[in-house]
């Protein structure tokens, strides 16, 4: 018989206490909750205008000190913090299951991200290489060199309230600049328990790391415009909504900084008549249900051929009345909770659309309501259609399925198109003609492209991002890490002479 679980506030209480997070209150403050069983964690304070200020004003007085100390030896931090990471793995993995609601192995997979994350970011800091470039001119040499930028700050989301960070902040710091975060409101204690280990790893790497290196901002939107508008941080990474990116992006380019977004995904499959309908049925399960639905890249349309149609809607329906829904922390469990009841009333309406639309729908029901009367366990959804709707269109951040026939391939990655968002695709089939097809350039308008897979368990070593709303921001691999650095172009004159470029004459 397994042991009892701890309720989701004494196992928080215990983590925190091991990890070095002090300064909660059991009363005062803002709420965290838990999706687990709507349980309050614990309560912190929000930082006002004068602490938000005191945080901006130590990163730029750390980034002078910072930009100075060699990159390999930057990258001797972030090393550290991956050991930090990998002693603490269990512990942090957990800390996301109670404060995010994911399943036990998926929060586990978030913290193995970090740590993937620093590995990468550590070969990285010997690897910020620039170009030598040849001279039209006699006696001249030419190159591009990459230097640091300046405080980034990182705005994350409850849905990977810490793998998104660290995609951000391992880059940053190798590259040179300090790091500024502000979590989402409802996952703060993964953010401060990350930077008890970030301030562990700093305490090892000695006096080379200046005070105000990296700091936690704990706030809600008005935070986040605070950091938006402050012409010492240069570099602002955002991740949220569509509507949220609408609203930060014109505040940072008003003052001419650079924004990395990472903004709504509504990711389609196309399964073809030559897919292997087994592994279609798994990649459809996982990226449509893990998570509950809650992933940037969760599937959310599927688009199958008229012949397999009914076959693929009926199985996937099948697989997801049989998902074990229930406490996340528990073995065996592969369906956890919506964040919250806003994120349910924003399901239950979606339904609601897609029944108007004609959709037949199955699943959508709420579980668990007895047991856990403050949290919100939902049944994944399926809703066919005869054609795509307007309603498809909107994202909904919830594991509701819209499957929608097809009948010539091209209509079929049309269809995948013509959406606003551009953030993943993927389409099943073992068919070499259209797997090229719909990775060229007529093909998926996403930033990621998959065959044989589904959209979503993106690895860190190639550049993670889309198109359209989805923000055109790209993070973590391939060379991201250009996005944190300014690029300068000199030209050294090592003759006796002064040539002008393009012929030009200027004779004295």
């Amino acid at each position: 018989m397994s042991k009892p679980l701890p309720s989701p506030a004494a196992h928080a209480r215990e983590i925190l206490a091991r990890l070095g997070v002090t300064g909660l209150s059991a009363d005062g403050g803002t709420a965290v909750r838990s999706p687990v069983d709507g349980s309050t964690l614990a309560h912190v304070a929000f930082d006002d205008a004068k602490a938000i200020e005191a945080k901006v004003a130590g990163a730029a007085r750390a980034f002078r000190a910072w930009r100075c100390v060699p990159a390999p030896r930057r990258g001797e931090l972030v090393r550290l913090l991956g050991e930090e990471l990998r002693a603490a793995k269990g512990d942090l993995a957990a800390l996301v299951t109670l404060e995010a609601g994911k399943i036990a192995s998926e929060g586990a997979g978030e913290v193995q991200e970090m740590i993937d994350i620093c590995d990468f970011a550590v070969g990285l800091s010997r690897q910020l290489h620039g170009l030598t470039i040849a001279s039209e001119r006699p006696g001249h040499a030419m190159r591009e060199t990459w230097h640091p930028l300046g405080p980034a700050a990182v705005i994350s989301a409850f849905n990977f309230p810490v793998a998104v960070w660290a995609w951000n902040a391992c880059l940053a710091l190798v590259c040179g600049d300090p790091v500024i975060w502000k979590p989402s409101e409802k996952t703060p204690l993964t953010a401060l328990a990350t930077q008890a280990l970030l301030d562990r790893a700093v305490a090892r790497f000695g006096e080379d790391a200046p005070a105000g290196l990296s700091c936690v901002v704990i706030g809600g939107r008005d935070a986040g415009e605070r950091l938006a508008r402050d012409p010492r941080i240069p570099l602002v990474s955002a991740t949220g909504s569509t509507r949220m990116g609408k609203a930060l992006a014109p505040v940072v380019a008003e003052r001419f900084g650079r924004s990395i977004l990472e903004l709504g995904g509504n990711n389609a499959m196309i399964v073809t008549p030559s897919a292997d309908l087994s592994l279609a049925l798994r990649a459809i399960v996982f990226s449509a249900a893990g998570t509950a639905g809650q992933r940037c890249t969760s599937l959310r349309r599927l688009i199958v051929h008229e012949s397999l149609v009914d076959k693929v809607a009926d199985a996937v329906e099948a697989a997801f009345a049989r998902l074990p829904a229930g406490d996340p922390r528990q073995e065996g469990v592969l369906l956890g909770p919506l964040v919250d009841k806003a994120a349910h009333d924003a399901f239950v309406h979606a339904l609601d659309q897609a029944r108007a639309d004609g959709a037949r729908v199955t699943g959508g029901e709420r579980l668990r309501e007895a047991e856990t009367p403050e949290a919100f366990y939902v049944r994944p959804a399926v809703a066919r259609l005869p054609a795509p709707t307007a309603g498809m269109a909107r994202e909904t951040f919830a594991p509701l399925l819209y499957v929608v026939p097809y009948a010539d391939f091209d209509d079929a990655v049309a269809m995948q198109n013509d959406v606003p968002q551009g953030l993943s695709s993927c389409v099943m089939t073992n068919d070499v003609r259209e797997a090229e097809s719909f990775l060229g350039p007529w093909g998926s308008d996403c930033g990621i492209a998959n065959v044989n897979i589904g959209p979503s368990g993106a690895e860190i070593g190639g550049a993670f991002g889309g198109e359209k709303e989805t923000g055109g921001g790209r993070e973590s691999g391939s060379d991201a890490w250009k996005q944190y650095m300014r690029r300068q172009t000199a030209t050294v004159n090592y003759s006796g002479a002064l040539p002008l470029a393009q012929g030009v004459r200027f004779d004295l």
